[in-house]
């Protein structure tokens, strides 16, 4: 089981908007897949149009790690109504949801000791349903994005072709270099993905060859384009994949390659959901 920390040190990148990508290419790929929602604001919850019912919420398994049991209160995302019980690529449709809620807001503290950094991974010690982990992550690095790195293979960064996000994405990969001894030796950096990104910005071409002088190979293929229906998109509660328009098949299309060069790259590798 692969488990992935999309992460930011810079709020607005879009983030969540990435998360949500990558998990609509997997269910269209039929990988079985769980979100973590660990940002307090709890979006990706929101756009994957999962339902709480009587399920915990991420913060309510993480205060009782060691007895909480997380494949029992992950929900379906609502997105699995629209795929059908079968995902596009003819496997059986799994794409789960572990709540979001501000009652994580509680560990989001920089002074967060190493026995609540493995909470999460403790959770996830006990999960075996999946390919695929994507754990949305608070733009900072407190507590609950340490613990997201604690509990992952890899991480994943999101920027934006700006100065300021540039300069967070910088910090972001220093902060792994210091991160990665002390608590999660294997940890490795799956890349970095540009995203709302706007061809015809003279800022944002400058600052794309600045992220390739900068980043190098970990400057990862395709570029996500800004769209402008993405929050309609999202606001609908929908996976991109199952929206009409050339648009929303163009961004796909991207969303696909990214997740195929994460998986063809090595980053992340394919295997068959354990029955």
């Amino acid at each position: 089981m692969q488990i992935v920390s999309i992460s930011s040190l810079k709020g607005g990148v879009g983030k969540t908007s990435v998360t949500l990508g990558l998990a609509s290419a997997a269910l269209a790929a039929g990988v079985p897949t769980l979100v973590v929602d660990l940002d307090p604001h709890a979006d990706a919850t929101r756009g994957l149009g999962a339902h709480r019912g009587d399920r915990l919420d991420i913060g309510r398994l993480l205060k009782d790690a060691r007895r909480g049991d997380l494949a029992a209160n992950a929900v379906p995302a609502g997105w699995i109504a629209g795929a059908g019980r079968q995902s596009p690529a003819g496997r059986e449709a799994v794409l789960d949801v572990a709540l979001g809620s501000g009652s994580s807001a509680g560990y989001d503290r920089p002074d967060l000791g190493a026995r609540d950094l493995k909470r999460l991974a403790t959770l996830l010690s006990r999960v075996d349903k999946y390919s695929l982990v994507l754990i949305d992550c608070p733009p900072s690095l407190n507590g609950l994005t340490r613990m997201a790195w604690t509990a992952s293979n890899q991480v994943l960064l999101v920027a934006e072709p700006a100065l300021f996000s540039v300069a967070g994405t910088e910090r972001a990969l220093h902060a792994l270099e210091l991160f990665r001894p002390e608590f999660a030796p294997n940890l490795q950096t799956a890349g970095i993905v540009a995203n709302r990104v706007r061809p015809a910005s003279n800022e944002h071409a400058f600052r794309l060859r600045e992220m390739e002088r900068m980043f190098g190979d970990l400057l990862l293929s395709p570029k996500i384009p800004e769209q402008s229906n993405w929050q309609q998109i999202q606001g609908a509660a929908h996976a991109v994949h199952s929206w009409p328009g050339d648009a929303a098949r163009q961004t796909s299309a991207h969303f696909d390659e990214l997740l195929g060069n994460l998986f063809d790259s090595g980053r992340l590798r394919r295997r068959s959901p354990r029955r």
